[in-house]
């Protein structure tokens, strides 16, 4: 009986990038891609994981927000974004709490800056 090689990968968990985008978006709010990067690119480098370089990280914001506008999560009028929360949800669901942990971890990080002014 042969064995058969799996090449392709299989779905896996969405990445950081991604879930800022879909946190960001949630907000019920309209952003041009300056604004939407400029929030999402200090974000990532709060959780000191914005690496790669600002350009690369430009690059692969767009092309996720792309791909979530492709999948109908995300609305495009003109050259504003706005995210559909419902379909948000359901184009990035989260596998394993990750990105439930990674909302709650960054709403107590901005609890605590706060806290401290």
């Amino acid at each position: 009986m042969a064995i058969l090689k799996k090449n392709a990968f299989s779905r896996r968990v969405p990445d950081l990038v991604t879930e800022e985008l879909v946190a960001v978006l949630s907000r019920r709010a309209s952003f041009e891609f300056k604004q939407l990067f400029d929030i999402v690119h200090e974000n990532l480098r709060a959780r000191n994981a914005a690496s790669g370089g600002e350009e690369m990280l430009r690059l692969r914001a767009y092309e996720k927000l792309q791909n979530l506008v492709a999948r109908g999560a995300v609305k495009k009028d003109g050259k504003k974004y706005k995210g559909l929360p419902s379909a948000l949800k359901q184009a990035i669901a989260p596998q394993n709490g990750h990105i439930q942990a990674a909302a709650t971890a960054r709403a107590n990080a901005a609890k605590a800056a706060v806290a401290l002014k």
